[in-house]
């Protein structure tokens, strides 16, 4: 089965500066390589969210690979999942008339809304990790709260712009995970 989903990259900062960026496995190794103390700060670079990071996990290259989470209903070889959906009887009586039942027209319509908005949902994705990372790092710069009104409203000549002062790995960095949210307007 072939996942849409990217495999995490993190990035690591050190006050402003980027001193890590890989896979959980190669940032451990970049750090554990470091002589300072830190703090660290630890970012997943598709959600833009903190994470903490055990600098004593040993690297196992399999795990990345492997799934020990158990499996429920469903089709687990397919990585098929079941979940309740709650809808009006309406809308199951339509979906009990759709040919393959219920689960394949749901399937085809989820499909389809994500092929339509794809591009919609890929801008807005990168601009909610753009925040998250922005407020964890940058909240008490200069211009903050304008460069995330300029994110927001999709102003990328703005942003970039109001960004422009602050320390150059960050600015690279939220130029970065901002990047994809700018060629989908």
């Amino acid at each position: 089965m072939s996942s849409d989903t990217p495999p995490t990259t993190l990035t690591v900062f050190f006050g402003f500066q980027r001193i890590a960026h890989g896979s959980k496995a190669e940032v451990l190794d970049q750090l554990r390589r470091r002589d300072d103390p830190g703090p660290y700060l630890v970012f997943d670079d598709q959600t833009g969210a903190q994470l903490d990071l055990d600098m004593r996990e040993l690297p196992d290259p399999e795990a990345e690979h492997r799934d020990d989470t158990p499996r429920g209903v469903g089709r687990p070889k397919l990585g098929v999942v079941a979940r309740e959906v709650t809808l009006l009887p309406r809308h199951w009586d339509w979906l009990g008339r759709q040919p393959g039942g219920a689960s394949v027209a749901l399937r085809k319509l989820v499909d389809e809304a994500r092929r339509v908005h794809a591009g919609r949902d890929t801008a807005r994705a990168a601009r909610e990790s753009t925040y998250r990372f922005m407020t964890a790092i940058a909240g008490n710069l200069p211009g903050f709260e304008e460069a995330t009104r300029a994110l927001f409203a999709g102003e990328a000549q703005r942003f970039s712009h109001l960004i422009e002062p602050w320390p150059v790995d960050l600015r690279n960095h939220l130029q970065e995970l901002s990047a994809p949210g700018w060629s989908h307007e």
